[in-house]
């Protein structure tokens, strides 16, 4: 077929837009931990950006997208972007140009995944970890949504990443989290977030690269992606508005409560993204709000230290995000219906392809983890915590 240059052009667009996400979640979470580990948090996002770069070129797209085997992962035929080609595909814009934007999906899923570790993991075992997590989990649950596996097979509608990205990244985090332990001194010393400016900064460059991540996930120009558009921005701010009315009514609406409402808001709508109208998108955020804010007094009340939220945010955001696709998909708007016109089957395979990337991602990441941990270590020592990553691990500060 012939190129369609707006199409591509689009394309690559919104592959910088969602690149410019893993370095927004870098200040974010950088935002949030003391001073002593601000570079830490960046230098990981970075470090994610680089190893997935790396690895999607040479095995991570042919397992994710490759030709399916058994359901469950693609076959390496793409393996070092073999027959991967720059001249226009089957969708009028090059299959190069699909293989980075996806790639920058998988550098930003396996950056969220850096709350669980925050002020503790080693640089090495990180690297490790990054390498051996997006092989074994995120490529699969990629392929089983996207990339012609079981799950797409059933039927599963998932627009954007609600199981692929978010449930993936969340509970990867929480299993992570419960494999490295909490840092010295959670639960007896007050751990404040040393700047709360970058963390906004870092939540405001989510926000924005977000509509690169949903609307370029239409993969053309056409209303999917204009929904998908004004559908992240209407859940972004129901979820800001959600997530600050819930925390005002038992104290003050923090700042950081209102951008962390909005990215609930934004993950929840990901897989609904263009299978839903602007008011249901409302609804979505609305729910993931204050889903998410009592998910995080939750991992508060068990002194979890998984204090960057990954999992309340973007775990359980997902997990509603993606039940909630199945339910209201409106025929009129994306092709698809769900429980709300009578098509209770779409709710089912939801909600089995949610529960699946829950558990593997969970089970998988909790075995990787222990399996470092065990042979060369996940954390620093108790004298490096002390100092601080960006000295002992960098050499730097900030």
């Amino acid at each position: 077929m012939a190129l369609d240059t707006g199409v591509t052009c689009w394309l690559m667009v919104s592959a910088v837009l969602v690149m410019l996400m893993t370095p927004g979640v870098g200040l974010f979470y950088g935002g949030l931990v003391r001073k002593k580990n601000f570079i830490s948090m960046i230098a990981l996002s970075f470090v994610s950006l680089a190893l997935a770069s790396i690895h999607w070129i040479l095995i991570g797209y042919s397992l994710a997208f490759g030709p399916d085997v058994g359901g469950f992962v693609g076959n390496l035929d793409f393996a070092g972007l073999a027959g991967v080609s720059a001249d226009a595909g089957a969708g009028t814009y090059p299959p190069l140009v699909f293989m980075v934007f996806q790639l920058f999906f998988a550098a930003v899923t396996i950056t969220i995944v850096t709350s669980a570790v925050a002020e503790r993991i080693k640089l090495s075992s990180f690297i490790v970890f990054c390498l051996v997590w997006l092989t074994v989990v995120y490529c699969p649950i990629a392929h089983w949504a996207w990339g012609g596996g079981w799950a797409q097979q059933m039927g599963l509608i998932d627009f954007a990443g609600g199981t692929a990205v978010e449930i993936c990244s969340g509970f990867a985090a929480l299993a992570l989290a419960l494999v490295i332990g909490r840092r010295a001194g959670f639960g007896e010393h007050a751990l404040e977030p040393h700047n709360i400016p970058m963390a906004l900064l870092g939540a405001a460059l989510l926000w924005f690269g977000w509509f690169g991540f949903n609307a370029g996930s239409a993969l053309a120009l056409n209303s999917s992606a204009v929904m998908a558009f004004v559908n992240t921005n209407s859940a972004a701010a129901a979820g800001a508005l959600a997530w600050m009315f819930a925390s005002w009514y038992k104290g003050k609406p923090s700042s950081l409560g209102m951008v962390s409402g909005a990215i609930a808001g934004m993950v929840a709508i990901t897989p609904a993204a263009g299978f839903v109208g602007p008011l249901v998108a409302v609804l979505i955020g609305v729910v993931a709000g204050i889903v998410c804010y009592s998910m995080m007094l939750v991992r508060i009340s068990r002194k979890l230290d998984e204090s960057l939220d990954a999992w309340a945010i973007h775990g359980m955001g997902g997990l509603w995000g993606t039940v909630a696709t199945g339910f209201f998909a409106a025929a009129a708007v994306g092709g698809f219906s769900g429980l709300i016109e009578g098509n209770s089957s779409q709710f089912i395979i939801n909600a089995i392809a949610a529960i699946a990337a829950l558990l593997y991602a969970f089970m998988a990441t909790y075995a990787i983890g222990l399996i470092i941990d065990v042979t060369i270590g996940l954390r620093v020592t108790e004298d490096e915590e002390y100092v601080g990553l960006d000295i002992c691990q960098h050499g730097e500060r900030a």
